[in-house]
């Protein structure tokens, strides 16, 4: 079972969906279990493609300690203490950060600079018995959230862990369109966090939804 640790946003539910409907059972956490239980049943009253059985929603505790592998989608504001609050619950697993740090100022979007280097950096600090993986931060919710639309992109895998990056590569590539990238060791993730940035900005200038496909490999 995937575990959505803050899943009640779009990109938290837009995953989930996707993974659901790929056949992966799916747990949308919350700091309260309303919403999180609410927004498993968003889902499913949305979308035929899944069923009442493939999505749960409850706690975010609940969420980190079911799960097999665990995938943050907090907003940056939060991030740190949730680790923390859940560090027991995550010994041992993989864990995977999608959160990008970003600063909204008057119409600006900008990445923040984190101390540890990245979010995903952050993520191993906190939570040293848990191999943390950073991918999936250029992917467009709204895409996500349209399963009818193939979702045409590249996502870049970073981690420290040859076998949870490898894991997670292969979890990527079970959403058709996608193709995991192996982006090296989890520091590099501080590039791919930080395009987030660039990419939303795109997306108000074209009126679009960009993402990131590496050529040349």
């Amino acid at each position: 079972m995937l575990g959505f640790i803050g899943g009640t946003g779009p990109e938290g539910k837009g995953l989930a969906l996707r993974f659901a409907i790929s056949g992966i059972n799916v747990f949308i956490g919350s700091r309260q279990e309303q919403r999180g239980i609410e927004a498993a049943e968003d889902l499913i009253s949305r979308f035929d493609e899944i069923s009442a059985d493939r999505v749960k929603g409850g706690t975010n505790e609940r969420a980190a300690s079911d799960c097999e592998v665990a995938v943050i989608c907090t907003p940056y504001s939060g991030h740190r203490e949730t680790l923390k609050s859940l560090k027991q619950n995550l010994t041992g697993k993989t864990v995977v950060d999608v959160v990008a740090p970003l600063s909204f100022q008057k119409g600006s979007i900008s990445a923040i600079d984190v101390e540890e280097g990245s979010a995903a950096e952050e993520a191993q600090l906190l939570l040293p018995d848990a191999n943390v993986v950073g991918a999936f931060q250029n992917v467009s919710a709204e895409d996500l959230l349209t399963p009818s639309k193939q979702v045409t992109c590249d996502v870049i895998v970073c981690a420290n862990d040859q076998a949870a990056k490898e894991q997670v590569m292969l979890l990527g590539e079970r959403i058709p369109g996608i193709r995991s990238v192996d982006g090296g060791n989890l520091e590099n993730s501080k590039y791919v966090e930080q395009l987030t940035a660039l990419l939303i900005n795109i997306n108000r200038i074209y009126k679009s939804h960009s993402s990131v496909k590496i050529v040349g490999i």
